[in-house]
């Protein structure tokens, strides 16, 4: 129950970032996620063992944690399950490449070892360009930049209604999980037996706390789409200095070459 309760304060912790007054906040939408897009294609195009490559691209989303002043244990925390899966996925071809590509010292690292250490700086590096931008900016100013771009209306709405029914959710979970504490006490733990039931409990009152929502939402004016926010100008500039790094790192090693004069 506890982790209900951490991942309910990290979506309102979100929503809290979006919401303070700094620079990069004061920037327009539709430029940050265009500069997000560029930097995630650039990033997860360099292949599996080109290492020093993919550690060049992590230096923008860490200098935009520190200059909008983000708290890094934040994201980090956030990153752990997807560290997670993407370490078993790594692990998982450490078998099948076992071709040594270099040696660090005593240690031989083999094509797999490498491809991992690629795989785990992607995900993390990609993962805080996100952040940074649904931290800086807001799911429903995100979801206005896509309409913007003349995605399909009905995908922006859902992904912005699942971003809102996701706290829902969390918190249908805790009452069942405090309910069912209450009648087991003492049981750490949910029986798997009862894993059914519960989970068939969790996705009725879901739904019916969702359709409350809705209704709502309709008595105050939704008709299907989200009309625009307050109008920010500004953030061409970030686009095109965000283009020019990923564009001077991924043409040129850089850190190979420094390397070199080292």
């Amino acid at each position: 129950m506890d982790r209900l309760h951490r991942a309910i304060k990290d979506v309102h912790r979100l929503d809290d970032l979006a919401a303070r007054d700094t620079w990069l906040n004061r920037l327009a939408p539709l430029p940050k996620l265009l500069a997000a897009v560029v930097y995630l294609a650039v990033t997860l195009s360099f292949g599996r063992y080109q290492l020093t490559g993919v550690l060049g691209m992590g230096l923008w989303p860490l200098l935009l944690l520190e200059l909008a002043d983000f708290t890094p244990g934040d994201a980090l925390r956030a990153f752990k399950p997807v560290a997670v899966l993407l370490t078993v996925v790594g692990l998982c071809n450490l078998p099948f490449d076992r071709a040594v590509l270099l040696h660090a010292g005593p240690m031989s690292v083999t094509g797999g070892m490498l491809s991992l250490g690629v795989l785990l700086a992607k995900g993390l590096f990609c993962f805080l360009a996100v952040w940074v931008l649904i931290a800086s900016t807001g799911m429903e100013s995100v979801c206005a930049a896509l309409q913007q771009l003349h995605c399909p209306r009905v995908l922006t709405t859902t992904i912005l209604l699942i971003y809102r029914y996701i706290v829902l959710l969390l918190q249908e979970g805790i009452r069942i999980a405090t309910a069912y504490a209450l009648r087991a006490p003492g049981q750490k733990g949910i029986q798997f037996r009862a894993w059914g039931s519960l989970l068939g409990q969790l996705l009725l009152r879901s739904i019916d706390r969702a359709q409350l929502v809705y209704e709502s939402m309709q008595l105050r004016g939704f008709a299907g789409s989200f009309p625009p926010g307050q109008k920010k100008h500004g953030g061409w500039l970030f686009l095109a200095v965000t283009v020019f790094y990923c564009a001077i790192f991924r043409a040129v090693p850089v850190f190979e070459l420094a390397g070199r004069l080292l």
